[in-house]
């Protein structure tokens, strides 16, 4: 089984630039081109957070336009830039968005990998959060298939980058959730945005990972008092491989086109 995983691609509303500056429908666009020209194609996608930028109505509609252009199921949670009501609209007719509340979701028994989408975000704030009931919920989640190989997405990660003004506003009370995964071994991944960069930690006894943004970088500054500030890199998702028997396996895939290929290797 392949999953697509794509992050925080702050769509605007068309004509309208990410931050003034960057063109993220476009960015964006390009994105599905290359997830589109995979071989296998993946079977698939997932988004972790920030569709949009600024919760609008106008934005949504960007984002209902991009994903009619994916012929793979989509599954995906909300940022702290998403608006959690404009996200339901945007996704009615999914069978897995919830009719009110959080906007926790897992795919049944739909494929070989189960993925549970665990909203951390706080309405209002950019911070997430572990609360009591979330927290629940996601326990009688796990308990339901003990032994079967399991992703969690999430869009704040719960741990500290190094990049003290975006770990600011991580999840928080993220112990909690290392507590519980430790007790369900099944968890193969926990996977986050937010951080607009890759990133892989041990966690909770598994592989946490952030996938980068298809839109910008959050700038790698690992000094406590650095400016805040982001770069136009190169963007890209993440490739998850499972296979019967295997660990789950992942390739990290930059967006667009390249020279090659070329005879050799």
């Amino acid at each position: 089984m392949l999953i697509a995983h794509l992050s925080d691609p702050h769509l605007r509303q068309k004509g309208h630039l990410y931050q003034g500056l960057v063109d993220s429908n476009v960015m964006f666009d390009l994105a599905i081109r290359t997830l589109s020209a995979l071989r296998p194609a993946p079977d698939i996608v997932i988004i972790g957070g920030d569709l949009v930028d600024e919760g609008t109505e106008a934005e949504y509609e960007t984002v209902r336009v991009a994903l009619r252009r994916l012929r793979q199921p989509v599954y995906a949670i909300p940022g702290n830039h998403d608006e959690r009501e404009g996200f339901r609209r945007c996704f009615r007719g999914a069978d897995y968005i919830a009719a009110s509340g959080p906007l926790h979701f897992d795919t049944r028994d739909r494929w070989p990998i189960w993925v549970i989408g665990f909203d951390v975000t706080v309405p209002g704030r950019h911070h997430g959060d572990i609360g009591d009931e979330a927290l629940d919920w996601l326990r009688y989640r796990l308990i339901e298939h003990p032994d079967r190989p399991t992703i969690l997405l999430m869009h704040q990660p719960p741990i500290n980058s190094g990049i003290a003004y975006i770990d600011a506003y991580k999840c928080l009370r993220g112990e909690r959730l290392s507590e519980l995964l430790r007790q369900h071994r099944n968890v193969e991944r926990v996977l986050c945005g937010h951080i607009h960069r890759f990133m892989q930690a041990s966690f909770g006894g598994t592989v946490l990972m952030t996938a980068p943004s298809t839109a910008t970088s959050i700038a790698l500054r690992l000094t406590e008092d650095a400016e805040p500030a982001s770069f136009i890199e190169p963007p890209a998702f993440l490739l998850h491989y499972w296979r019967p028997g295997q660990e789950l396996l992942t390739h990290w895939v930059p967006v667009g086109g390249f020279p090659g290929p070329l005879p050799f290797f």
